[in-house]
């Protein structure tokens, strides 16, 4: 099963492209995403919430995922030529699905002429359109002296294939929805809860919300439930924020102030709120027709919403209170939808393999497949999931903090001015700078560039070491040695120990995993990155400098926001949301903490790859 090792090209580079995406229609609606190089217009577009159509998940046997390049060029694929006319391919039409973006592009996308049956994530899993909301239009015969039946028994004796629970809430309203509407009702049902009893025919309006309430960043995607379709994906800072940048401060602050538990949900509960207002107002839904929300999140995040002590969760031996969270509703979650709205979470497999990286395992359908196949969610503590449908294990890497560039001298946020890509040549350096400004600082992605083109210019040692004497760019801070990548931003030799051991813990926690499954890392059939700064990272730049194992870079895949993707799954399908309740079940989770082998490990794994 071991394949052989690919040479890295060293003009290999991860240059990021702009899409402009134009929705055909009257109101030729506009959306603007930012990708790496080399991914397919498709994912680009799912993953940014523009619908494209298709059945065949993204493998180019459909057909149907017709697009017009309209700025820019696209390289026509060997499968264009079969789905369009010679004229066609000239006007720039392509196949999304088979057209890698290298430069920036206009993209006309055509207007959805039906209304599928099925969902795509952003990931290619194709997903059966079956949520738990459904509507049912019934016209009900009106009481009389010989047809005394009460107005519940009349509602439910016209639905005879559900027997649903009714909420008191619901039946004090019935009387009055059913006369007020001539016995014309729509019944709304979540699962088995009749949710509300509508006046009217209101069956073609349904939504939900799938949130990914992340530290940092918090996403919400509204989905039309009729279509399995996005209709508006929004995303903000987690406001809470002031709190610390990552989950082990916020706990901190949780045990040294009284009254952070309840300011910290609060903050949760604005930014879920903020989201709500912003999708369901560009999308011009009213937020009483969003009947379910659904909520992923690290065990920490979604333990502060829902009010849960988090304490335990910072100190050995790192336990959640459950693992699966109990009934909630949108209101729990500070959320203003339908009032009734139930709230759906994912399970947890341990302290720091939470309902996120369930709901990654869930969009990756890595427990579904035959190969082996390796998920890294790469973060201050990244989640490392590898198996196949024979068996998989997960466990988590405390990494620090040097993705997300917090303790690196000049990080900062992936924002306007921060340098996301790094390339040398013949001793030049060009940086890609966010905004396309003036560099002000290096984010994640731009920090694993500099480090993994320095190596490859043997500017830097394999121990980490600066090589002075190879560059004028090398200079001194006070008595540290750095590298400047302009004027004002640089490298210090701090910095690059700070990637070395964040890379180290990473591919100790693969290199255990792979021990565990008996097998070498070359069997590995596909990597995929994960979270919002995986999204970013060159496949290149994460073999040379040994984060990820050496494998072909057509393996290593971007995978885009999969706990978000695994989010809008479960919102889809209730067949999807139960095979998420089977991960407990299926995924062993492994604890790296108390190992006898990890330090050693951990030690090989700090020098870059020779």
């Amino acid at each position: 099963m071991s394949s052989a090792v690919v040479d890295l090209p060293e003009e290999q580079h991860p240059d990021r492209v702009r899409l402009r995406f134009l929705q055909s229609g009257e109101d030729r609606a506009v959306k603007e995403a930012r990708v790496l190089a080399g991914t397919t217009i498709f994912d680009a577009a799912s993953w940014n919430g523009v619908a494209i159509d298709s059945t065949c998940g993204g493998h180019g046997t459909c057909k149907k995922c017709k697009v017009k390049v309209v700025s820019g060029n696209a390289p026509i694929s060997p499968v264009d030529p079969r789905a369009f006319t010679v004229e066609e391919l000239k006007n720039g039409w392509r196949l999304a699905c088979r057209a890698n973006t290298q430069e920036d592009l206009t993209i006309e996308v055509p207007t959805l002429q039906t209304r599928p049956k099925a969902a795509l994530a952003g990931v290619g899993r194709h997903v059966i359109l079956r949520p738990a909301v459904q509507k049912r239009y019934v016209e009900l015969e009106e009481p009389t002296l010989d047809d005394q039946r009460s107005d519940l028994e009349r509602l439910l004796d016209a639905m005879e294939d559900v027997e649903p629970r009714v909420p008191l809430e619901v039946m004090r309203t019935l009387g009055h929805v059913l006369r007020a509407s001539d016995w014309k009702v729509t019944a709304v049902l979540a699962d088995d809860v009749l949710v509300d009893v509508e006046e009217g025919d209101t069956s073609s309006s349904r939504h939900a919300i799938a949130f990914d309430l992340g530290t940092t960043t918090v996403v919400a995607t509204l989905l039309d439930l009729e279509t399995g379709l996005p209709k508006a994906v929004r995303s903000i800072l987690n406001a809470q924020q002031p709190f610390g940048a990552d989950v082990i401060s916020r706990i901190s602050a949780i045990m040294m102030e009284d009254d952070a538990l309840e300011r910290l949900q609060q903050h949760a509960h604005e930014t879920l709120q903020q989201l709500t207002g912003e999708v369901c107002a560009e999308a011009d839904v009213d937020p009483a027709e969003v009947y379910e929300i659904v909520v992923t999140g690290n065990q920490t995040m979604i333990q502060i919403a829902l009010g849960i002590d988090p304490e335990p969760l910072s100190m050995a031996p790192f336990t959640v209170v459950t693992r699966s969270m109990p009934e909630a509703t949108a209101t729990d979650f500070g959320v203003a939808v339908h009032r009734r709205a139930p709230a759906v979470t994912f399970p947890a497999l341990g302290a720091y393999v939470g309902p996120d990286i369930v709901a990654g395992i869930l969009a990756t359908g890595i427990t579904l497949d035959r190969r082996v196949r390796l998920f890294i969610d790469v973060g201050t503590n990244s989640e490392i999931v590898l198996g196949s449908s024979a068996k998989t294990i997960a466990t988590a890497a405390p990494a620090g903090p040097a993705f997300e560039a917090a303790q690196i001298r000049c990080g900062m946020r992936a924002a306007d001015g921060a340098i996301e890509g790094v390339k040398i040549v013949d001793g030049e350096v060009e940086l890609a700078v966010i905004g396309d400004v003036a560099p002000l600082g290096l984010c994640g992605s731009g920090l694993v560039d500099a480090v993994a083109e320095l190596v490859g210019a043997e500017m830097l040692d394999h121990s980490g070491r600066f090589i002075l004497d190879t560059s004028e760019r090398f200079g001194k801070i006070g008595e540290e040695n750095v590298f400047y990548l302009s004027d004002e931003v640089y490298l210090s030799q701090r910095d690059v120990r700070e990637l070395q051991f964040a890379k180290a813990s990473i591919a100790t926690g693969w290199n255990l995993l792979c021990r565990d499954l008996d097998m070498e890392p070359e069997e590995i059939a596909q990597v995929l990155l994960g979270g919002s700064f995986g999204s970013y990272l060159s496949a290149a730049s994460a073999v040379k400098i040994g984060l990820v194992p050496r494998l072909p870079l057509t393996r290593i895949v971007s995978a885009g926001n999969v706990a978000g993707e695994g989010a809008k799954i479960a919102a889809l399908s209730v067949t999807e949301r139960a095979a998420a309740k089977a991960v407990l079940d299926e995924v062993e989770y492994v604890e790296l903490s108390g190992r006898a082998d990890f330090n050693d490990l951990f030690v090989d794994q700090l020098a870059f790859p020779g």
